[in-house]
């Protein structure tokens, strides 16, 4: 019985004020709005709620500037990268203060100008050294700029200064929830606190399932070992001692080669597309049909991911109807443990391995601008090129 009851769907339960009065009129805001997506009606419904409950608590005045900053932030954030969510994008961290001409810089300028040669765009913090070395080589048209206002060092590169597509924010936090948002890879070149801030927080966000797997490589001049020293002191203090999981390692890729890493970041989608919960089960959207055989190859290596069930090839599931754009794409569908994406990558870069005579691709239809990022469902303009992966160990 107990079990039948956690299985049970939960009751909706409408997100009200408690004010008869109040919850009338935002019933009456919410039917003057565009009709659109309901889901979009009920949040939008919920952040008028969340407003009049904030004057209800009688909330500071500073809280209330606060939410009400970092709210117009994102909102204008979303609308500037929103003619572009059909692009693949990837966000590049590094040092400010990195002087032009130095290797670091060199190599960020010449990961600009391959990404761009590959379609992609280039998303950075906007400011000066590796920033506006990744811009330069990416060029105006491939290059978004996240700006964050700062009494020094933080003005927008001559790239992106006065484009459509810079953004300055006030607050590092939303910020960093738009670099992510907005990324399907990620790119970090040495730099200082900030750099291993965002590094360390990607890292987080991977490593506990809030944000979908991403390619993370940290690129570094050859012979000057500043990543391959971090990661020593990652295994020594962190894995060793058991304060991360042994397989956590897994989660980035090392290089001091930038095409080897602009291969990783791209190599990433040339057979994956996309994942998306349906209630307990994973799915993963491909570009590819795998064999009955690779299946059951990933199925035997991979156990420990399934909870229950078995990993199944399966056309698009009917909660996914409001993405038909990709409908067409095959499904790799399993119920899912949730308790190591370190695997999960793993798992990733496996059905990326598949050879040629075990899969048969799938042509991509034309993208839908519209798409809820936050499910990393952007669609490239054509299928990703192929890329070979690096180590895991990063050597």
């Amino acid at each position: 019985m107990a079990a039948e009851k956690d299985n049970a769907p939960r009751p909706f339960r409408r997100y009200r004020t408690g004010d008869a009065l109040l919850d009338s009129a935002i019933d009456q805001v919410v039917a003057m709005l565009p009709e659109g997506d309901p889901r979009r009606t009920i949040f939008l419904r919920e952040i008028m709620t969340t407003a009049c409950k904030l004057a209800l608590d009688q909330a500071a005045t500073g809280d209330v500037r606060l939410m009400n900053s970092a709210l117009k932030e994102l909102r204008h954030a979303f609308k500037v990268f929103a003619p572009w969510r059909h692009v693949r994008k990837v966000t590049v961290f590094g040092s400010a203060r990195t002087p032009e001409g130095a290797p670091a810089y060199e190599q960020a300028r010449v990961l600009g100008e391959s990404f761009a040669r590959q379609g992609w765009m280039m998303i950075t913090g906007a400011g000066g050294g590796i920033m506006a070395a990744a811009h330069g080589g990416a060029g105006r048209d491939a290059s978004f700029g996240v700006n964050i206002q700062l009494p020094f060092e933080q003005a927008a590169n001559e790239t992106v200064r006065g484009d459509d597509k810079l953004v300055n924010f006030k607050y590092f936090f939303t910020r960093k929830l738009t670099f992510l948002k907005e990324t399907d890879g990620i790119v970090l070149f040495p730099g200082g606190y900030g750099t291993h801030d965002e590094g360390f927080e990607t890292l987080t966000l991977v490593q506990t399932g809030k944000t979908e797997p991403l390619p993370i490589v940290f690129v570094e001049p050859p012979g000057s070992g500043y990543w391959r020293e971090w990661r020593a002191y990652v295994e020594r203090h962190l894995r060793d001692p058991g304060l991360i999981s042994p397989d956590d390692v897994d989660l980035f890729r090392i290089t001091d080669d930038v095409d080897s890493a602009v291969q990783e970041i791209v190599g990433f989608y040339r057979v994956y597309h996309s994942l998306r919960y349906v209630g307990p089960k994973l799915v993963l959207r491909l570009l590819a049909r795998l064999s009955p055989s690779r299946i059951e190859e990933l199925e035997r290596e991979f156990a420990p991911l399934v909870k229950s069930g078995r990993m199944e090839l399966l056309d698009a599931l009917p909660e996914e109807g409001d993405q038909p754009e990709i409908a067409h794409l095959p499904r790799l569908v399993f119920h899912h443990r949730r308790d190591d994406y370190a695997m999960l990558r793993r798992l990733i870069d496996r059905i990326n391995e598949t050879p040629d005579d075990q899969r048969t691709s799938v042509a991509m239809l034309g993208p839908r601008p519209d798409l809820e990022r936050a499910e990393r469902g952007a669609t490239p303009q054509s299928a990703a090129a192929d890329g070979e992966p690096l180590p895991r160990s990063g050597a």
